[in-house]
């Protein structure tokens, strides 16, 4: 499985027959390529990971995907991207993991860099103004189709159904914290293993029969691979190493810039944040609003509104708005001083994002042979087979959060943006009725979104 043999193409795949295996280069470019089409948040990341891993290419089944989203779901951080690195890590050992995971993230940072500076220096830009005002409504349609999508392979009878709804109902209307979501229906899960086992196995229940796409790579039987399994000694290892990396990164921070220097504090704070980020983003952004701009103020609030807007318009992870916290939060501190603002802001927003990410590697490579242990028992996937059929109820609500901002931009006293629910309307056509792709889809509304704003600035 780690050997370099050339992938199979996709249309010489035989339904009957797994793909005879798949080369670290193949997988290099396939990475590469995800990580600048991972639009749409989490559940559009994963819906794009499923149809290429899964549906396409069947470099792993839909159990052994599914398992692993299970895991990912309950981890903090971003889902998406733990799951390229667990992906990764199961085809191609560490380096395979660790590639995954980079290039989930990269070329979201490398983008965000680009267009904070953009921000900083030029302010409102009408042509880049336009393009977001187009792909906002796009994103917007994304998100739903991938709530259905996830949805249709999670909620498999009336009981996951239920679970999705009073999870949508929690968040929505009770406010209910997403970790609270969680356990509830982890609890849910444990308690139904053994009442209702069927009910809760994961692609169980009644007409639930789990859709062939054909024999994958990494098949519902394929023996875990030898690098996978659990190991002591390996745990320890990869704690020690994740806890050195931390560790040296602070010591190199706390050298050059003292304990209350900007860079500091930034990586201290997002090492917190990178615990608590159940649920993605939108479950962190408050408590990332409260210490960005609130308590230390390396930015204001209406420029972590507008960094929310590139985060939600850029490839990768939704909490790489925090790649635009520390880039802004570098340059009005002048880290490196007024005539370095650049170098300041750029490094800022790597530091951050190192700080953000470096957990989510240490949870998959450490955690991974765990769960490659538990494959296939009951005890272990029912609880998260329960939590997947609620991260369905909390997806529909960031469809609607997203919705609500989009067509609403000053709140629902405010005037509803007709043009917005138009290109909304459209991608939600093309993605449902037509099957459009993500980039296509997105290069269109962004045309149409520009087009407004240059043609008929008054309508928006």
């Amino acid at each position: 499985m780690t050997a370099d043999v050339p992938a199979v193409r996709d249309l010489d795949l035989d339904p009957a027959a797994a793909p005879q295996g798949v080369g670290f280069a193949e997988a290099l470019r396939f990475w590469l390529k995800l990580g600048f089409v991972s639009f749409g948040g989490p559940a559009g990341q994963i819906a794009i990971m499923h149809t290429e891993l899964v549906e396409r290419r069947r470099w792993i089944s839909e159990q052994r995907f599914l398992h692993a989203l299970n895991y990912c779901m309950v981890l903090p951080g971003p889902e998406a991207q733990q799951l390229a690195t667990y992906i990764g890590w199961l085809m191609h050992r560490t380096w395979g993991g660790i590639v995954a995971g980079a290039l989930f993230v990269l070329p979201s940072l490398f983008i965000l860099i680009a267009l904070s500076w953009i921000y900083l220096r030029f302010g409102d830009v009408p042509v880049v103004s336009g393009i977001f005002y187009g792909i906002k409504p796009a994103v917007t349609a994304l998100v739903v189709h991938a709530a259905h999508r996830i949805g249709s392979r999670a909620l498999k009878n009336r009981w996951m159904w239920a679970i999705a709804a009073a999870a949508f109902v929690a968040i929505f209307a009770l406010h209910a914290p997403f970790p609270l979501i969680v356990l509830c229906a982890a609890l849910i899960g444990h308690v139904g293993a053994r009442l209702a086992s069927q009910v809760f196995a994961l692609g169980g229940g009644h007409g639930s029969a789990k859709k062939s796409y054909g024999r994958a790579l990494i098949d519902d039987d394929t023996p875990t691979p030898a690098h996978a399994l659990f190991r002591r000694s390996r745990l320890l290892l990869v704690l020690a190493i994740g806890l050195g990396l931390w560790g040296a990164a602070m010591a190199v921070l706390l050298a050059t810039q003292g304990v209350q220097g900007t860079l500091t504090q930034m990586g201290w704070f997002f090492t917190k944040a990178a615990l608590l980020t159940f649920g993605g983003a939108y479950a962190v952004l408050p408590y990332v609003y409260q210490g960005a701009v609130e308590q230390h103020q390396w930015l204001s609030g209406a420029q972590m509104i507008d960094g929310l807007a590139l985060g939600e318009t850029t490839p990768g992870p939704l909490i790489m708005v925090v790649a635009f916290v520390g880039f802004v939060g570098g340059w009005l501190k002048q880290v490196f001083g007024p005539d370095a603002l650049f170098l300041g802001g750029a490094v800022a927003a790597t530091v951050v994002t190192f700080f953000t990410f470096l957990p989510s590697f240490v949870f998959i490579l450490a955690g991974g042979p765990l769960v490659e242990a538990t494959h296939g028992k009951l005890g272990f996937t029912a609880p998260l087979s329960a939590i997947t059929a609620a991260v369905v109820g909390v997806i529909l609500n960031l469809a609607l959060f997203f919705a609500h901002h989009v067509l609403w931009p000053q709140g629902f006293g405010g005037h509803f943006d007709a043009v917005s629910a138009l290109i909304a309307a459209a991608a939600v056509v093309a993605l449902f009725r037509f099957k459009v792709g993500v980039m296509p889809l997105l290069g269109a509304c962004a045309v149409a979104g520009l087009l407004v704003t240059l043609l008929a600035p008054g309508l928006r």
